[in-house]
């Protein structure tokens, strides 16, 4: 019997309450402003690739645990877990501020008529969604299972490949074991990941 899909409250406010002493596992969604593609929908497109690179220098610089990851065409979800002393406010700001700043230097670079969906009434270009987003704590085995195997199936589910490993903008071949050329992802905290069947 197949596990209860994975579903992220997207219609609710972020209310985040954070233990530094304890930090939570949490699910975690950021969307671009006013959902626009700004990701685009072919894997690996640029901006994607500026966001992983982002979120690969932010982890090594603070050296939070990073179980999965996935850059949708208009948002992105994380599996993460801050270290005791760390806000993960604080870690998504560098994050998010990073890949606005480039991201939005390629689209303008390259005259994306996307821009044109992102200017605010004063002229303004906005990435990101204003808000920290949508968050979820990972209480247990189950709960991060069913996380992990809604990040990497988001792509299929949505439609843009037919496997989760053609999606290149996810942390899903890390899982499968090719690691060469992917983020460092951290091990997961289960008691043995050959129990984990989640990706497909």
């Amino acid at each position: 019997m197949d596990a209860p899909a994975f579903t992220p409250p997207y219609r609710k406010r972020l209310r985040r309450r954070e233990s530094e002493q304890r930090p939570d596992c949490r699910f975690l969604t950021f969307s671009c402003f006013r959902r626009c593609p700004l990701f685009g929908v072919v894997s690996s497109d640029p901006v994607q690739t500026i966001f992983a690179a982002a979120l690969d220098a932010a982890r090594r610089r603070h050296g939070f645990s990073l179980y999965a990851w996935v850059v949708m065409p208009e948002h992105v979800h994380l599996l993460a877990r801050p270290r005791a002393g760390q806000v993960w406010a604080t870690l998504a700001s560098s994050i998010k501020n990073i890949t606005a700043k480039r991201g939005l230097a390629h689209l303008r670079a390259t005259g994306a008529p996307i821009l044109e969906a992102i200017r605010t009434r004063d002229g303004a270009e906005r990435f990101w969604q204003t808000g920290g987003g949508f968050d979820r704590t990972c209480r247990d085995e189950a709960e991060f299972c069913h996380a992990v195997r809604y990040i990497h199936r988001n792509p299929v589910e949505r439609g843009l490949v037919t496997r989760p490993e053609d999606w290149r903008s996810s942390s899903v071949r890390w899982w499968m074991g090719e690691r060469s050329r992917e983020i460092e992802c951290d091990a997961p905290p289960l008691k043995g990941l050959e129990r984990w069947k989640g990706y497909r």
